[in-house]
């Protein structure tokens, strides 16, 4: 899904380094994702392996997503082996959710 015709028009990061977060959203979700799940229609819970720096590195990461979506919320719970991020958004952006679900299906570990 190396096509970004799913960032809605809110996105405030510019265009040409929209392909470069999705690429460290990528990396991360690759190294680290043990699960993901849907548990309500505006929300994605994912399960991320914890690490030394890894939480560091989701909070951040998050926080930048943050500014420039601020439609995402980003809920981060630390765990001794895992480290829970809650990604929700508003209804008029659950197409953005639907993609991200998608594209961190094929990447648990």
């Amino acid at each position: 899904m190396s096509d970004l015709a799913w960032v809605p028009q809110s996105c405030t990061l510019p265009t040409e380094e929209r392909p470069l977060r999705v690429a460290e959203w990528d990396v991360l979700f690759s190294e680290r994702l043990a699960s993901s799940s849907r548990p309500e229609p505006f929300r994605l819970r994912l399960e991320l392996a914890a690490g030394p720096g890894i939480e560091e590195r989701v909070r951040d990461l998050a926080g930048r997503e943050s500014g420039c979506c601020s439609f995402f919320t980003f809920t981060t719970t630390p765990g001794e082996d895992l480290i829970g991020l809650d990604i929700e958004v508003d209804a008029a952006h659950d197409a953005v959710l639907d993609a991200l679900a998608v594209r961190t299906a094929g990447m648990q570990r």
